[in-house]
């Protein structure tokens, strides 16, 4: 297709889609780089406020861009809030943590599981770092690039107690189990990237994040970008998400 702007090319990539559980929502689709790999892998978590109104569509621009650079990218749904798909907790968690435990039964000779990235935006920012967290995974997160992540669910308002059922008072273990700032520290690396100028997750969430993970002793680098706009990370012509991609492209293979 001559003159095709190559972001609408990306939002037409075609994917292999899996299941990972009876609901509609337990999907995922797969993305590999041409070649017998073994590829590195990446795990792309949406964000939208945990909303059913947003989907994994919304990564799709980046997971071409990730197959460009010799990354296969797993891009994962789950059941979120609203539409009657019965996410918040723990469906959501549970969702996230068998999305990408099931790329171990995929038993794929063209994946590599040796060192998974985990890549969120938003509240799959939060979803990423919650899911490096695991330590019953049968597919660890080796890294995390959590882009404006809600690192903080105590203070993101109305859209986490819908997801978690209540308030920090009234359900402090699922904030203590389910916010990355009580999460710390993980153990792994951890690019956060958050601009100052960002309307929808005040940039204050990465610098708590990462001003924590430092003094825990754990990996972490801070970059904010000069385009600070919430869904920019998601653009793969801006510096944001440039800066992302090398990020992930300078792992150990």
């Amino acid at each position: 297709m001559p003159g095709t702007p190559r972001l609408l090319l990306d939002l037409l990539a075609r994917s292999e889609r899996h299941s990972y559980g009876a609901h509609g929502s337990q999907r995922a689709d797969l993305y590999v780089p041409g070649g017998a790999g073994p590829h590195p892998v990446v795990v792309a978590i949406h964000g939208g406020s945990w909303q059913a109104r947003y989907g994994k569509r919304l990564m799709k621009p980046i997971a071409a861009d990730l197959v460009r650079r010799g990354h296969a990218v797993w891009n994962i749904e789950y059941r979120r809030l609203g539409r009657g798909q019965g996410g918040g907790w723990p469906a959501t968690f549970d969702d996230v943590a068998a999305a990408i435990d099931h790329l171990s039964s995929l038993e794929d000779a063209r994946l590599s599981l040796a060192s998974v990235t985990a890549v969120g935006h938003s509240a799959g920012g939060q979803l990423a770092l919650w899911a490096a967290a695991r330590r019953d995974a049968r597919v660890p997160i080796a890294r995390v690039v959590a882009q404006a992540a809600v690192c903080d669910l105590a203070t993101a308002g109305a859209s986490t107690r819908a997801l978690l059922g209540g308030t920090p008072a009234e359900v402090p273990e699922r904030y203590a189990a389910a916010s990355p700032l009580q999460l710390i520290p993980l153990g792994v690396p951890v690019l956060l990237v958050h601009g100052p100028g960002d309307e929808t997750v005040d940039v204050s969430h990465s610098r708590r994040y990462a001003q924590r993970t430092r003094a825990a002793g754990d990996p972490v680098e801070l970059i904010e970008p000069s385009s600070s706009g919430h869904r920019v990370h998601i653009d793969t012509r801006s510096e944001a998400w440039r800066v992302a991609a090398e990020w992930v492209g300078a792992a150990p293979r």
